[in-house]
């Protein structure tokens, strides 16, 4: 796993690359969590949706809620980015939908407009 700090707007958000899956489950969601902020002390995430487990987009699995309520709980903000086209679920597109008019999660279609959502405080 690698993590650049990017400054955008004076927000220090912290990218987070690899080559295989970072997210599977809540507990590497939270490994992430703490390794980001001890590493860097930056609380806002930018990753591509391909290092979170393909279960995370199904909501049934509820492994999104539990997931996403553990980044909600210990105040930090992510932005996932990456073709959402694939999926036709209709409540996942009302989740991408409602959480992108939120403040702290969000979901883009590239690394820049990850940047940019979580740019604006």
């Amino acid at each position: 796993m690698n993590i650049q700090k990017i400054t955008k707007n004076n927000v220090e958000v912290a990218h987070v690359t690899a080559d295989e899956k970072i997210i599977t489950d809540v507990q590497s969601a939270l490994d992430l969590m703490m390794t980001v902020n001890y590493q860097t002390g930056i609380k806002n995430i930018a990753l591509s949706k391909n290092l979170i487990a393909e279960d995370f987009f199904i909501l049934s699995s509820g492994l999104a809620g539990e997931i996403l309520q553990k980044f909600i709980n210990y105040k930090f903000r992510i932005a996932i980015y990456g073709d959402y086209t694939k999926y036709t679920s209709k409540p996942l597109k009302d989740f991408i939908y409602e959480s992108n008019n939120g403040r702290d999660i969000f979901f883009c279609e590239n690394l820049e407009q990850a940047l940019n959502k979580l740019s604006k405080i």
